[in-house]
């Protein structure tokens, strides 16, 4: 069959998506572009907002006009929580957000037996980690390793508890098999990936926690980087950062989720730290790490936010001097108790929004301009007009006047901040 998928969400659908591509390709299918004629399309759906399962469903109407004798096949968070919206769609395969490999068999058993096949399970059932082949295509520098899936935070404003179930997480063993897999394919960089990384290992009995994780990790591939997914704030202790800073292959970005700097706003969503415990793990991070890329996630407008509470937020960020953030309006989500909330005006979160962006770009430019002088270590991963664009382990895009540096690690003196990256010359 020719096949072709679409991803929404996160990198742990991405990495999903690559462990299918992975899979189809072995049993000798062809993959195609999403906007080409195909005799499958595969949509793996997120959910983390109204707008997400919107872009899902459209999603599925093109597949379906494009080719309206496809198998149209559809998995994924958005397809777990809400099926009944999907199956008034007409899918043909519905999976959720686990067993894909079932999900790929009845892919294939569709296309000859053209009757619905439904796959929906319990997510809050499961107990076994689904074991995925990590990595991604040929072309790509960088392997996304999934450890865990599952969360029990339970945050006012998030479904994906009730679409992806409880934690479980990948062996100790068969994370360091993956792992050395993906650096004798190849791959310079592995990311370990998962939707709550921070509870690895709470479901294994005697492996350890993430830190012992990561700290194998990094021994077992000395020669490949090694950069952490997102993490709970306070995973982030004195131990986390003395033990992971000897690890010398570790890239030193953390990515920490705020949400946001107001302590009754926290309450609100029911994230489990204040700006307290929030700050605490920021400047370890900056003790213990020679000058870390620390970035976050910060939603504005959230349910009963007012000008004040916003205000907080603004000299909480400006006080942690984030690298980088991703700035978001609250979206309502269907499901959860904050949507029953008292709900912010769409101009106030729009204004909100633009200045949080605002400061966000100022703390961004300076963390760039700090680099300049500077000497990293940089993963080219393509070209661009003649040059080759890659990473430094702090996650900076790079860019050097030089082509033909696909997959390499090459050292870069940074000359000059050029908008969002930085020019620098081959050492």
């Amino acid at each position: 069959m020719k096949i072709a998928l679409y991803t929404l969400g996160c990198k742990v659908n991405q990495y999903e998506t690559q462990a299918m591509e992975r899979e189809l390709r072995r049993r000798g299918h062809m993959l195609t572009d999403f906007e080409d004629l195909a005799d499958a399309y595969i949509i793996n759906t997120c959910t983390v907002t109204a707008v997400s399962d919107k872009k899902s469903r459209n999603a599925v109407r093109r597949a379906k006009k494009r080719n309206p004798a496809a198998v149209v096949a559809v998995a994924g968070c958005y397809a777990q929580v809400a099926p009944e919206q999907l199956r008034a769609l007409g899918i043909d395969v519905l999976g959720g957000s686990g067993g894909r490999m079932a999900f790929l068999d009845a892919v294939e058993e569709e296309f000859s037996r053209r009757r619905p096949i439904d796959l929906v399970d319990d997510a809050m059932a499961r107990r076994a980690f689904e074991k995925l082949p990590a990595g991604g295509l040929a072309v790509r520098t960088r392997a996304m390793l999934k450890v865990e899936d599952g969360c029990t935070n339970f945050c006012s404003y998030c479904i994906i508890p009730y679409a992806r179930g409880r934690v479980r997480s990948l062996p100790l063993e068969d994370a360091l098999e993956e792992t050395r897999r993906l650096a004798a394919e190849g791959y310079r960089e592995i990311v370990i990936t998962g939707i709550e990384i921070s509870s690895w290992g709470r479901d294994l009995k005697g492996e350890g926690d993430l830190t012992d994780l990561v700290e194998q990790v990094c021994r077992a591939v000395p020669e490949v980087r090694v950069r952490l997914g997102s993490l709970e704030p306070r995973t982030v202790t004195e131990g986390f950062c003395a033990r992971l800073a000897r690890c010398e292959n570790l890239c030193p970005q953390f990515h920490l989720s705020l949400q946001s700097g107001c302590d009754a706003t926290l309450r609100r969503m029911n994230r489990k730290y204040d700006t307290a415990r929030y700050l605490q793990s920021v400047e370890l991070l900056k003790r213990h790490f020679e000058r870390p890329a620390v970035t976050t996630d910060l939603i504005v407008g959230f349910p009963e936010e007012t000008e004040a509470e916003f205000q907080e937020t603004l000299a909480f960020i400006e006080r942690c001097g984030f690298a980088e953030m991703h700035i978001f309006p609250y979206s309502i989500r269907p499901g959860t108790p904050a949507a029953q909330m008292r709900q912010v005006e769409k101009s106030v979160k729009e204004d909100r929004a633009r200045r949080a962006a605002a400061a966000a770009e100022a703390m961004h430019a300076a963390y760039l301009d700090g680099c300049v002088g500077k000497i990293y270590p940089v993963l080219f991963e393509q070209e661009r007009g003649g040059a080759s664009v890659g990473h430094a382990p702090n996650y900076m895009e790079v860019c050097a006047a030089q082509a033909g540096l696909h997959n390499q690690v090459r050292n870069v003196c940074i000359t000059q901040r050029n908008g969002d990256s930085l020019l620098g010359e081959l050492v």
